[in-house]
């Protein structure tokens, strides 16, 4: 029981309302490109972490970026992730609609899906790697590290989530 703590992080600093104003600024011109930069994203993410494909038995087998990008089922999952983001940049005022939000996606991630939530880490990351790149001017280091906090809360809430259901790691050697 003390091991799956040691994997939970810390909870993050609650966000001031000038981070919460850079967010919501910074993704209000992210999210007018929702579905390309959520294709962006997922692509790289499957990209460097193939062992993710794992978990979508419908283009587990495409190794293609190309291809990936015109998969209508990656294109959809694509816009499912930028909306539940896109809820909870709208709610940031709002923290129990930020855990009720967050609580659903990793409850439905541990139960039916049986995802690793490390993947959620990772897919942190692989965003802020996109965002940074794709909006430049809209990304300097400051904004990074705002959103870098963001998505520290993020994983704490999923996280929760998992713990709460009692999850069970599936695999060691998923990365």
């Amino acid at each position: 029981m003390e091991h799956e703590e040691d994997d939970r992080p810390e909870r993050a600093e609650p966000l001031t309302d000038a981070e919460r104003e850079i967010i919501q600024d910074t993704w209000g011109r992210v999210y007018e490109n929702c579905e390309d930069v959520g294709v962006s994203v997922l692509i790289r993410f499957f990209v460097n972490f193939p062992s993710a494909k794992q978990y979508f038995s419908q283009f587990q087998d495409m190794d293609d970026p190309e291809e990936m990008e015109r998969s209508s089922q990656l294109r959809h999952h694509a816009r499912r992730v930028m909306n539940a983001i896109n809820t909870v940049v709208e709610n940031l005022h709002d923290p129990e609609k930020v855990s009720a939000v967050l609580g659903l996606v990793g409850k439905a991630h541990a139960l039916k899906h049986k995802v690793e939530p490390m993947y959620f880490k990772i897919l942190s990351g692989v965003m802020l790697e996109v965002l940074s790149e794709d909006f430049p001017e809209y990304f300097p280091v400051e904004v990074q590290e705002v959103w870098n906090k963001l998505m520290g809360a993020l994983y704490w809430h999923v996280t929760g989530a998992y713990t709460e259901v009692g999850w069970v790691q599936v695999s060691s050697s998923a990365v």
